[in-house]
């Protein structure tokens, strides 16, 4: 009897080509299974080339990233560190591991990333800031032109948190490299995959140097285990970084694959004028890792009702970033808004916003399947 389970269509789920397989058994092959190892070196070489980030040091994931981006940049009890508001948690989590302070920066509805005019506000309030985390959300790069202008000013760095951005460029440049330090995520659900993992990339060698010195343990060049400060266990292993090497080499094709969905999503929902998709910066190219999109206040659908009739259609969807200003976790640290006044554009956002499925291996009735049950919900 033919099962009655319906086929599940995931929001961003891991694509393997083959390729990875042959890298994971040369490192079984050779015996190299533990962290560090050829597959590293070459990972780290490889993502360096593609971005033109200079420098890379392969990580355990992309917080282990932001957590030595920051250190390195000097940041420690008592500091302040702006931060993106709209973002995941893994975005500021390490500021707090260091005992610093982060004071929350809204999304500008532009490109629903860092606003500059905030940032300036932020400024006027907190005058010396450690270093400002700009965060690429779902694959859009911020407004770098406006923010490395008030930043250097300021004479404050920049730690990029490019974990959902491997690929977009803004001006021609790869997100992740404008920043003093940057970072990417090869977490599963993004555009490539380590199964695990992380990168902190830099132009300076130095910085670099120093994060794969601390991301294993901080052992001094000695033949006896000495350390002379402390260090984590942040190294991505050899059978991971095999995985990424062969992910990389498909990197474009996710690429392209990914604009078709934002462009499917934009074209089919063209003519329902209560559904806007997210924001592309028209000064950038994004990866489009996740499609977006918000539906206007006081329409007669509600997110919910959007991720409810995909949910029974065995079809996943998940809200927009819930503000980290609006996190009992971080409800002691101060925010900045876009808005003089009312609603901030960040909780705008959550508030109306839904992430649609954005899996490259959906096909054509897969994207038939969730635009027809959104259409209709609007027909109803």
């Amino acid at each position: 009897m033919e099962s009655s389970a319906k086929k599940r269509i995931y929001l961003s789920s891991p694509t393997m080509h083959g390729d990875e397989q042959h890298f994971v058994a040369e490192a079984f092959d050779t015996n190299w299974v533990a962290p560090l190892g050829p597959n590293v070196n070459n990972f780290e070489t490889e993502l360096a080339a593609y971005t033109g980030c200079g420098y890379a040091a392969a990580l355990s994931s992309g917080t282990a990233a932001i957590h030595l981006g920051l250190k390195l940049l000097g940041v420690g009890e008592g500091d302040v560190v702006f931060v993106s508001s709209l973002t995941f948690s893994a975005s500021c989590n390490p500021i707090v591991y260091e005992k610093a302070t982060p004071v929350f920066i809204d999304a500008e509805p532009d490109t629903w990333n860092m606003s500059p005019q905030a940032l300036e506000r932020a400024f006027e309030k907190y005058p010396n800031p450690r270093a400002v985390v700009v965060v690429h959300l779902y694959g859009t790069p911020a407004k770098m032109d406006e923010i490395m202008h008030i930043c250097e000013r300021h004479k404050v760095p920049i730690l990029e948190d490019a974990a959902e951005s491997l690929g977009s460029t803004y001006d021609g440049k790869h997100t992740g490299t404008f920043g003093r330090i940057g970072i990417y995520s090869f977490n599963g659900n993004k555009i490539i995959t380590t199964s695990g993992g992380g990168m902190m990339v830099s132009g300076e060698e130095a910085l670099v140097k120093e994060a794969r010195v601390l991301s294993t343990q901080a052992r001094d060049a000695a033949r006896h285990y000495q350390h002379s400060k402390i260090g984590y266990n942040y190294r991505m292993s050899n059978i991971d970084a095999g995985i990424g090497r062969g992910q990389l080499m498909h990197l474009d094709g996710h690429l392209r694959l990914k604009k078709a969905i934002y462009k499917r999503y934009q074209e089919a929902f063209a003519d329902i004028a209560a559904i806007t998709m997210n924001p592309l910066n028209p000064k950038g190219d994004a990866n489009n890792w996740l499609s977006c999109m918000t539906i206007e206040q006081g329409s007669k659908v509600t997110p919910d009702m959007v991720m409810d009739a995909l949910e029974a259609e065995n079809i996943e969807s998940r809200p927009i970033w819930k503000p980290m200003n609006l996190q009992p976790v971080f409800a002691a640290y101060d925010f900045m808004s876009h808005n003089e006044s009312g609603i901030s554009v960040g909780e705008d956002i959550f508030n109306r916003g839904v992430c649609l499925p954005s899996d490259i291996k959906n096909t054509d009735a897969d994207m038939d399947k969730v635009i027809g049950i959104v259409r209709g919900l609007f027909q109803k």
